[in-house]
C-alpha cells in the first residue's frame, strides 16, 4: 500500500513538473497590443547592441526538459502561459532565449526597436555559444527568441504566420530592428507615470440644469 502510495506521489510530482507553471491567479492579463504604449516601470541601464537584426525566431518552451537546469525551474517559478502562447511574469516580461552576451537566466531587459516599441523581456533560456555569434545571435540572425507554447500562439497570432515566417517580426507587436538594450534593475524609475483612480464626486441629487445662480 506505502508503494502505491509513493508511486502516485511520484507520478504527481512528475505531472506538477512537466506541467506546472507559476501561480498566475492573481496578475493582470496580458495583452501584446501594451508594447504600442509601454511605459518602463523600473531603472534600466544601457548595455549596448550586439545585433541591429530584426529577425525575431520563436522555441516551443516543452523543449526545455531537464529538471537539472536552471530554465527548467525558473519558468515554472517565475513564469505563467498567457492566452497568447506567450510565458510572462507578473509584471509582463515576455519569456526569450537570448545568448550569453546578455546576462542569465532571470535577467530582465528593455529591448528598444527602431520602430519606438519597447519589448520587456526576461531570459528564461541560454542560447548556447556554439550555436551563435559571438554569444549573440543565431546564423539565422535572430537575437531574441521567444519562447512559446507553438500551438497556442498559432491559434492566437494565426497558424499562416507561423507557417510560413517562423518569425514573430511579421507580427505589428514586434515589428523592428534592435535599436536600444537596456538591463532592468530592481528599483521603480521615478519618472514613470501613474494612474489614480478618483472617488466618483457626489452633488446630493442636485439638479444643475435647474441650479440657480445666486451671484
Amino acid at each position: 500500500m506505502l508503494k502505491k502510495i509513493c508511486r502516485s506521489f511520484f507520478v504527481l510530482l512528475m505531472i506538477v513538473c512537466l506541467c506546472g507553471f507559476a501561480d498566475s491567479s492573481e496578475w493582470d492579463d496580458f495583452d501584446p497590443n501594451v508594447v504600442f504604449d509601454y511605459q518602463k516601470e523600473y531603472e534600466s541601464q544601457d548595455v549596448g547592441v550586439c545585433s541591429y537584426s530584426s529577425v525575431k525566431s520563436y522555441m516551443d518552451w516543452k523543449k526545455i526538459t531537464s529538471p537539472s537546469s536552471t530554465q527548467y525551474w525558473y519558468i515554472r517559478q517565475y513564469m505563467a502561459l498567457d492566452d497568447s502562447g506567450l510565458l510572462v511574469d507578473e509584471d509582463g516580461f515576455i519569456g526569450v532565449a537570448l545568448g550569453s552576451y546578455y546576462g542569465v537566466i532571470g535577467d530582465r531587459y528593455y529591448f528598444t526597436l527602431d520602430s519606438g516599441i519597447v519589448l520587456p523581456l526576461v531570459k528564461v533560456e541560454e542560447k548556447a555559444d556554439e550555436d551563435t555569434v559571438g554569444g549573440c545571435y543565431h546564423p539565422d540572425g535572430s537575437v531574441i527568441e521567444f519562447v512559446i507554447d507553438v500551438e497556442t500562439a498559432r491559434n492566437y497570432f494565426g497558424r499562416q504566420t507561423f507557417s510560413l515566417y517562423g518569425d514573430f517580426n511579421v507580427l505589428s507587436y514586434f515589428n523592428g530592428t534592435i535599436a536600444k538594450v537596456e538591463k532592468v534593475g530592481t528599483e521603480l524609475n521615478e519618472h514613470r507615470v501613474t494612474y489614480e483612480e478618483k472617488e466618483d464626486v457626489e452633488f446630493d441629487n442636485l439638479d444643475i440644469f435647474t441650479y440657480e445662480n445666486t451671484y
